[in-house]
């Protein structure tokens, strides 16, 4: 999910050790476009789920080093880095941890129960599967997080109080030592 092409693999082998490095996580690679107009789309975080101006542009510089030098997209293209935002997509199994408790619109890759697209409340992971309260549905369902297309938060109230409140607590904490940037939502 954090790739949808095996482009889009070979470039997250490339780039996820660097981003490591340089104390970040790449959420979702997106390589798009035409062979004349490709831009590559890299969200990315801390693992603890920040990430600022200052350190957007850390990460990008970080990475252009190493794509300049392996040259793996064909043609020329744009280096987008950012940050999730708000309404993020879910990627990886923590993320379904995380916002445990917030809604989400869910997509397989296959039919479950005569249909690929959900929508409900997050309740955690058991194993290796996503536990979502359905909208319509009585009991938690258990999705394998290997048949997860895409996932994506729902933007609502709650989910905006959230990231106002983590903002407020960064705020409070003072500034950060890197950067006298403001955080990016």
């Amino acid at each position: 999910m954090r790739g949808r092409t095996a482009e889009d693999a070979r470039l997250l082998e490339l780039l996820d050790p660097v981003a490591e490095a340089a104390g970040y996580e790449i959420v979702r690679l997106r390589l798009m476009g035409s062979e004349h107009a490709r831009r590559l789309q890299i969200m990315a975080e801390t693992p603890e789920g920040e990430m600022n101006v200052e350190g957007c542009a850390r990460l990008s510089r970080a990475l252009s080093e190493v794509l300049d030098a392996a040259d793996p997209v064909a043609g020329i293209y744009t280096l987008e880095v950012s940050t999730p935002g708000v309404d993020r997509p879910l990627t990886r199994l923590k993320d379904f941890e995380t916002y445990e408790g917030f809604e989400a619109r869910i997509e397989l890759d296959r039919l479950a129960e005569g249909r690929k697209r959900f929508r409900g409340e997050l309740a955690g992971v058991e194993g290796d599967q996503v536990a979502v309260n359905l909208e319509e549905e009585a009991e938690t369902a258990l999705i394998p997080f290997a048949w997860i297309l895409e996932a994506k938060l729902i933007l609502t109230d709650r989910l905006m109080d959230r990231g106002a409140q983590e903002r407020a607590r960064r705020l409070a904490a003072g500034p950060n030592p890197d950067s006298d940037q403001e955080d990016v939502p």
